[in-house]
């Protein structure tokens, strides 16, 4: 049997491989042994005949050669999920299982509400939640929908622009007590700021006033969004979370609420190969209802 009469086999080794960097990581993804996943390696480098992978110290990184049969793989991918779901006759059901991601502040403090009302309304639908902020999610079919903070720009996926955060600083009463607040924007580093390790771009790339603030000014750092929370609600600094979350704890105060306040874009994207399947239809439009509602109610408008 050559390489065209296990194509898929081949391909989606293959695709692990570039999403997981070994060879190892791709095997136990796919369900097969590490030998199998080197043998599937050599015999599709053997058919296009260019070297697929260079080691590095990170791992195994994809060629030229491999990078041109990325898309290919990717469509054999969703082809064959497709025919997955097809042949499961859940495609036109109200059951099965629907795979969610979104951010940790999203997926933790707004959504579960709505996931609740969404479970008791279809009983036979089951879902799975993801925390993750990778907008690769989809295209690897590790999730049906995701929940993002920046439009996804890959062409094989449907978007939906559901409405705006407001975030905001704040710091917890003991805090204050403690420390006071800064008397302007200016002050602001001379506190204990709870900020990020290395997703300094999640601050950067959300729309309001510029403050150009280092990692190192950061004198608590998580790139977890809920840990940062958990340190904002004890008291540890001034930090960040969304306007909507901070104003339902009294014990946390905003900080600078009429200078310093951002918003970011919420978007709704699902694989378009997946929209005419029922039950992953009905949460995405379940979340577009509930979200838009909910983030206009959060702004106080009516738009």
């Amino acid at each position: 049997m050559d390489s065209r009469d296990r194509g898929w086999d081949l391909y989606r080794t293959f695709l692990a491989v570039v999403q997981e960097g070994s060879l190892s990581a791709a095997a136990r993804r796919v369900g097969i042994t590490q030998p199998t996943a080197g043998r599937h390696i050599r015999t599709l480098e053997t058919s296009v005949g260019a070297s697929l992978f260079t080691r590095t110290q990170r791992g195994l990184a994809a060629t030229d050669a491999a990078r041109t049969l990325v898309p290919h793989a990717e469509a054999m991918a969703s082809a064959a999920d497709a025919m997955t779901r097809a042949s499961s006759g859940e495609a036109r059901g109200e059951s099965g299982t629907v795979r969610l991601t979104a951010g940790e502040m999203m997926g933790c403090e707004l959504l579960p509400p709505m996931l609740a009302e969404f479970t008791r309304r279809y009983p036979r639908i089951h879902l799975e939640l993801t925390l993750s902020n990778r907008n690769l999610d989809l295209l690897r079919r590790d999730a049906d929908i995701a929940v993002r903070m920046v439009r996804p720009t890959q062409k094989s996926l449907i978007t939906r622009r559901v409405g705006v955060v407001s975030i905001g600083l704040f710091a917890h009463r003991r805090y204050v007590e403690a420390f006071g607040l800064p008397k302007g924007p200016e002050e602001i580093s001379r506190h204990c700021l709870i900020g990020f390790v290395r997703d300094l771009d999640v601050m950067h790339s959300a729309n309001g006033p510029k403050i150009h603030l280092t990692r190192e000014q950061f004198r608590f750092r998580c790139d977890s969004a809920t840990g940062q929370l958990a340190a904002l609600r004890a008291g540890v600094g001034i930090g960040a979370c969304f306007v909507a979350v901070g104003q339902r704890d009294p014990d946390l105060i905003r900080v600078f609420e009429r200078t310093l306040s951002f918003q970011r874009e919420v978007w709704l994207a699902i694989h378009r190969d997946a929209r005419t399947t029922r039950r992953i239809r009905l949460l995405f439009d379940h979340l577009a209802e509930r979200l838009s509602v909910s983030l206009r109610v959060a702004k106080g408008t009516t738009e």
